[in-house]
């Protein structure tokens, strides 16, 4: 019977030394030149010390004109190096392994510090979040974009690789570019990448072989991937399945599963049923039929917060990995806890405003001000002012602006 503190072994040989993995957050801590900054590798260098046998980064970009927030590292070429290789370094000396999530916003970019959005097809955003809905409408990417696009996550990962990361996980989840490829409600294109179903795959699929190409075959390369959209019209699960048979046949070394985008923001909440929120793991029914289509290495995330839960997840086998994401934010040394079995539950709970929009934002930006917190030599703040994380983000917006002009 497998157990979290199990080694797992991915198809490219490369050893993971148990079975918990912090999932990327939106960390929102680089500088107006979108470097790795201090207090970012410092949250690193304390979660290095978690015990985790995987940390994934919160989302980096591949193009410095698109930007999903505003303090997004970016890596398209080597100016920012020595501060990647100070990154990678932190689980120097650990058993913990360090992955990249890499990513292109597509239309989800922020309108307020992005001039052009681009997309698969002229589809605005309609969103509740910080991404607020925009009459922003992106232009349709040309198929010469699209190729460069290709070439440049290809890019990314390569520097990445050389900058001593462990591996690089593609953002193919939420709503974000490769995600809206693969949806009909996003991709209405008429030619060679938008369509039928293997039309509208060919995006992800031409990126992990560039990647591969770039990196070769023992750098790991994984996938988040949506389990639908929860959208009318979007990415369906029937699609999922099918994306999730070709990145296996493909070789793809992990495949996190998640749901949602910012217009149904699955992966912050689940499918809210009551059902859903005490067994915790809110996209479990899913992975169960992924299980029966692939022997690729699977990660769950979203809604583990009891140990018994993610111990009894693991043991059935139908998945490889849990994934937590919020808890690293308020308990940093969790998997530690976990394995020594010294903490029972880990409660993410914030801290409201008790306005519905800004709480909206809370979902994210209160997180980014805990793991700012981390970064800061600062323990976690459980009563953290709603309205100062608000008002601090908004100046942080408004920084960004003044500074680009």
């Amino acid at each position: 019977m497998t157990k979290l503190q199990d080694s797992l072994t991915l198809p490219n040989g490369t050893v993971l030394a148990n079975r918990i993995a912090k999932s990327a957050m939106s960390e929102n801590l680089s500088n107006v030149t979108h470097e790795p900054t201090a207090v970012l590798i410092n949250s690193y260098k304390e979660w290095a010390k978690s015990g985790a046998g995987l940390l994934i980064t919160g989302n980096v970009m591949i193009d410095n004109k698109a930007l999903g927030e505003p303090m997004n590292v970016v890596v398209e070429d080597h100016r920012h190096f020595k501060k990647l290789q100070e990154w990678a370094a932190t689980v120097k000396g650990t058993d913990t392994h360090l992955w990249v999530q890499i990513n292109h916003p597509g239309r989800q970019a922020m309108d307020q510090i992005n001039s052009v959005l681009k997309a698969p097809s002229a589809i605005p955003l309609k969103s509740k979040s910080r991404k607020k809905a925009t009459t922003k409408i992106p232009k349709a990417l040309t198929d010469l974009e699209i190729q460069d696009i290709i070439k440049q996550f290809g890019n990314t990962a390569k520097i990445l690789k050389e900058a001593g990361f462990n591996g690089v996980q593609i953002h193919g989840a939420h709503g974000y570019l490769v995600s809206q490829f693969l949806s009909p409600y996003t991709n209405v294109r008429k030619d060679e990448w938008g369509g039928t179903f293997e039309k509208r795959a060919r995006f992800v699929l031409e990126i992990y072989k560039e990647i591969r190409a770039q990196v070769g075959p023992d750098f790991p390369i994984g996938i988040k991937l949506n389990s639908a959209d929860f959208q009318k019209g979007g990415f369906s699960e029937e699609d999922s399945m099918k994306v999730i048979e070709l990145l296996s046949e493909a070789g793809i070394d992990l495949i996190e599963i998640s749901g949602g985008t910012y217009e149904a923001p699955a992966m912050m909440m689940g499918n809210r049923k009551q059902s859903t929120k005490e067994r915790e793991a809110y996209f479990i029914d899913y992975i169960e039929k992924a299980r029966k289509v692939t022997k690729t290495p699977l990660m769950l995330t979203g809604g583990f917060r009891t140990v018994s839960v993610m111990q009894n997840a693991i043991a059935s086998e139908k998945l490889d990995i849990v994934g937590l994401a919020r808890p690293f934010c308020l308990f940093p040394n969790i998997a530690n806890e976990i394995l020594t079995e010294s903490r029972d539950t880990f409660p993410t709970d914030i801290n409201k405003s008790g306005v519905k929009s800004i709480d909206g934002m809370m979902n994210i930006i209160w997180y980014e001000a805990q793991i700012k917190r981390l970064g800061l030599g600062k323990l976690p703040k459980l009563k953290l002012s709603a309205w100062s994380v608000f008002f601090n983000y908004l100046f942080l917006i408004l920084k960004f602006k003044l500074t680009k002009k």
